[in-house]
């Protein structure tokens, strides 16, 4: 979000992973007798999932199967590396597999035709910046909180973004891997309705680019804590946070049933990515290892994009992304929603005005109706 990148700061050595994980998960050699997954078997995607319909009918039986057998996110043990790497992993899995994954994006499809009573919905985020609560909020508005029966349906689609790295430090260090462990057993339990998508500050953790907020390098504190929980086991924790981080979409495309595009992506390439090269191929085909790479990389310069706000500009990146409406993060909105013409809205999940969209998908939203559906997260449960 609002951070500026410093120099490449010294992190942790991570695992060597691969882009295309399975069932196959690549991994370091355990270290003090430490299986691989604890006592999880390894992650296999649901039989089940193949079968879902991007959002309707059929998906929400197939969607709670989930990958893997996770427990309750809520209720995971986040001190023990067992359960940690194995959400992370079953979360990567997720990301790859689920039926709604279309290369490097997530694909939400709304048939022509469609009864408004039978298409799905979507609650739109914006950064939240390791905040649990709001991060609660917004799953009780996508329906994925369990009842009082301790069961979920989940009801919405359901974007996430920009999760760690925030101000609420531990004797200066980063607790914030806890939230994108629930938010990587969210996508395991939910794999067709949680879309998980690749952000700044997730990027900058992975690649070791230093990132600064208020005077903290938010990569080493987020770094320290993982060593002062895991202690020697960091390292393998770290590598379950990088496979995670890249498996993630870039965006996820919602196309309604008159072909109209919604796109909700943490940011758009700017104009001096435009100006170096970027490359627009980027959403329709699988990220590959380069695309991360720091400032001459696609996803990077997208999910670090800024400068867009000129109304022709925008209009022809919307364009060129192939979307009719954009729901953005990585800007400040002050009171959580903000329009930027013709054809954005950035949301802020993170402070305490934070807002999310609650959006009907029977026709493509305007910018006014986004800005009416956004609802405040900051209320406590």
């Amino acid at each position: 979000m609002r951070a500026q990148a410093v120099g490449p700061v010294l992190v942790h050595e991570l695992a060597r992973t691969l882009i295309a994980i399975g069932p196959d998960l690549r991994a370091a050699r355990p270290r003090h007798g430490l299986p691989r997954h604890g006592r999880h078997a390894p992650v296999q995607p649901s039989g089940n999932d193949a079968t879902m319909d991007h959002g309707h009918g059929s998906q929400i039986e197939a969607d709670t199967a989930g990958f893997g057998s996770m427990p309750d996110p809520w209720s995971l043990d986040l001190s023990s590396p067992d359960a940690v790497i194995a959400a992370l992993d079953a979360g990567a899995t997720a990301n790859l597999q689920a039926a709604c994954r279309e290369g490097s994006i997530d694909h939400v499809l709304v048939p022509r035709g469609s009864a408004p009573a039978s298409t799905p919905s979507l609650v739109a985020t914006g950064d939240l910046h390791d905040n649990p609560m709001h991060l609660r909020r917004v799953c009780e508005l996508a329906g994925l909180l369990p009842d009082e029966h301790g069961s979920t349906a989940a009801l919405a689609h359901l974007t996430l973004h920009e999760l760690i790295h925030g101000e609420r430090l531990m004797n200066g260090m980063d607790m914030s891997y806890r939230v994108l462990v629930r938010a990587a057993a969210l996508k395991a339990r939910f794999p067709g309705h949680v879309h998980l998508l690749l952000a700044n500050h997730e990027l900058a953790q992975i690649v070791g680019a230093g990132v600064m907020k208020n005077g903290v390098n938010c990569v080493r504190a987020f770094n320290e804590g993982l060593a002062y929980v895991f202690g020697e086991l960091a390292e393998e924790v770290s590598g379950g946070i990088a496979r995670l981080i890249r498996s993630m979409p870039l965006a996820l495309r919602v196309t309604l049933g008159d072909d109209r595009t919604l796109l909700c992506a943490h940011s758009i390439p700017g104009p001096s990515a435009v100006d170096d090269g970027f490359d627009w191929t980027v959403l329709s085909r699988p990220l590959t290892e380069s695309d991360l790479t720091p400032r001459i990389g696609a996803a990077h310069m997208m999910v670090w994009g800024r400068g867009y706000q000129e109304p022709a500009f925008l209009s022809e990146v919307a364009r060129r992304l192939g979307a009719d409406v954009l729901i953005l993060g990585h800007e400040l909105a002050e009171d959580g929603v903000r329009v930027i013409e013709p054809c954005a809205v950035v949301l802020n999940s993170d402070h305490p005005r934070g807002r999310a969209a609650v959006l009907g998908l029977a026709q493509l939203p305007t910018l006014t109706q986004i800005v009416g559906a956004s609802v405040r997260v900051g209320s406590t449960l």
